[in-house]
């Protein structure tokens, strides 16, 4: 049973690994907070993966269901570190993933104006602009393998420091550390090098 609210007054007064451990108790609240403190950043990175607004808005809702699916079937694995970030960019990029097949699959392609998570700009211009622009990083993006690829988003996208990207991805630092480095080798006479500036 969930604690009462009223014992939380702000979405600032518990850590993610409080709130995960409650999580894994069957805790709405703290589901809730979480979403509240996570659902910008996971909306972003899967429009840079996906490049595309509207499928970034699904893969945001189908990220926090998967999670909420495994905190009711007591399946959600006990946070490594302190923030439950990289455990939902994982998780973010598995979604993108699997809904960019989908969406080849069954060549759909979806142009939605009204969205109830909108990005920064409110001209619907911006967000062609914005999309077309990604979907050219993101084929820069194919030239290195699907390992590197992940760290990129990760660390240049995302902001995760190393450590965070390890704990995500369930490799030791270094291993990271090489993949970011052989990406920027290949990367570097490309024109992904300027696009993400000092994120390489």
């Amino acid at each position: 049973m969930s604690e009462p609210r009223a014992r939380w007054s702000t979405t600032d007064d518990l850590d993610d690994a409080h709130l995960w451990a409650r999580l894994q108790a069957r805790d709405e609240y703290a589901f809730r907070v979480l979403f509240t403190r996570h659902n910008k950043v996971v909306y972003n990175f899967a429009f840079r993966h996906c490049a595309s607004w509207s499928m970034a808005e699904d893969v945001t809702q189908s990220t926090f269901a998967s999670l909420w699916r495994r905190a009711r079937t007591d399946s959600v694995d006990d946070l490594r570190g302190d923030s439950a970030r990289p455990v939902l960019l994982a998780t973010a990029r598995n979604e993108a993933s699997n809904a960019m097949r989908a969406s080849k699959r069954h060549l759909r392609v979806v142009d939605k104006v009204e969205r109830t998570a909108c990005p920064e700009s409110d001209n619907v211009a911006d967000w062609v602009a914005d999309e077309s622009a990604m979907r050219q990083i993101n084929e820069i993006l194919q030239r290195v393998p699907d390992n590197q690829q992940v760290v990129i988003e990760m660390v240049a996208w995302a902001g995760l420091e190393m450590t965070e990207v390890a704990t995500a991805l369930g490799v030791p630092v270094g291993t990271v550390k090489s993949r970011l480095n052989r990406a920027r080798r290949k990367l570097a006479t490309t024109e992904i090098a300027a696009m993400l500036g000092g994120g390489l």
